[in-house]
């Protein structure tokens, strides 16, 4: 007996950012599959598909923000789920990949998170992530499968060219080690000069750096300075402050992931930047949001990757080669 199936694409979302993954559904014309999701009241988190889902091909969107192991255990849950409900391919997409900093080893004894996340829906069922700007590239080999690494450089980096292009401008990368990332600006910005910010980063105190200095020509431009996240915010305000003592026109602060914890959305609302940004990548609460900054919508992005994938086209070709 033969029969010739015809592929069927499902994309569901967990809890923490419905608002994308509504847009990312609108983008591919379709709809969201309706979900049951609570908590016990021992505080675990119980899943349950309303309609079937065999022999599908299923996107499972999840953005990890705080709190952010709440997050990733529903998100490995909803993988379960779909395994066992018979989904024929299982594609995990975390437009933000939790514990992607935790990618090495700086002193003994201390765990690689990053990996463990990636084993974790390993192990619960996926076949495939999709996630957004990775802290470091090579965690696209932590996962035993393929990988869509996307870039919002193009988002970001359009809009900069948008509003600013008329402007003398300068891309900096907030340390030597996105120097990479910052010749793409370049190129996309039309071959701006580069600069880079010199920094040291204590081993025994997170989100904490100690010294900063710009290396390359900045004087009289308006300095585009790029990174993947913003945290505390504290780096990357020094560094703005760093650009405009060494006689900067301006800054235009650019970051894929804003996770604005604590004392983020102060220093960034009373430091010198211009404007402050980011994508919708993570979730952001009336109080986050603040005049300078902007936030742009990556459903584009990770709709046109999810098309891609389910119709077997090129992701790569949407990055001009780079991805």
């Amino acid at each position: 007996m033969k029969k010739t199936t015809e592929k069927n694409l499902m994309v569901f979302t967990g809890r923490a950012h419905p608002e994308l993954a509504t847009a990312v559904a609108e983008k591919l014309g379709t709809g969201l599959v309706p979900t049951s999701a609570y908590e016990f009241a021992n505080s675990e988190i119980y899943v349950r598909y309303e309609e079937s889902v065999r022999g599908c091909d299923a996107f499972v969107i999840q953005s990890h923000t705080a709190p952010i192991n709440e997050w990733i255990m529903e998100h490995l849950i909803m993988v379960d789920a779909l395994k066992r409900a018979s989904a024929k391919r299982i594609t995990v997409v975390m437009p933000f990949y939790g514990y992607s900093r935790q990618d090495k080893k700086h002193r003994g004894r201390e765990p690689i998170s990053a990996r463990l996340i990636a084993d974790l829906f390993k192990c619960a069922g996926a076949d495939r992530l999709i996630t957004v700007d990775l802290h470091a590239d090579q965690l696209q080999g932590f996962f035993d499968g393929p990988v869509d690494h996307l870039m919002a450089l193009p988002i970001l980096a359009d809009y900069v060219k948008e509003k600013y292009g008329d402007q003398p401008l300068a891309v900096v990368s907030p340390d030597a080690g996105r120097i990479k990332v910052a010749e793409r600006w370049s190129a996309r910005l039309g071959g701006v000069p580069l600069a880079f910010i010199h920094k040291t980063r204590r081993t025994d105190r997170p989100n904490e750096t100690v010294a900063n200095r710009v290396v390359g020509e900045v004087k009289g431009r308006y300095c585009v300075l790029t990174d993947d996240i913003i945290d505390t915010g504290g780096t990357i305000v020094k560094a703005a402050e760093a650009l405009m003592e060494e006689g900067a026109a301006g800054v235009i602060i650019a970051a894929t992931h804003p996770i604005l914890s604590g004392p983020a959305v102060d220093r960034l609302k009373n430091s010198s930047a211009t404007e402050v940004i980011v994508t919708d990548t993570l979730p952001l609460t009336e109080e986050q949001r603040f005049d300078k900054l902007t936030i742009l919508s990556i459903a584009p992005l990770l709709g046109s990757a999810i098309r891609a994938v389910f119709e077997d086209g090129s992701v790569t070709s949407m990055f001009d080669g780079h991805a």
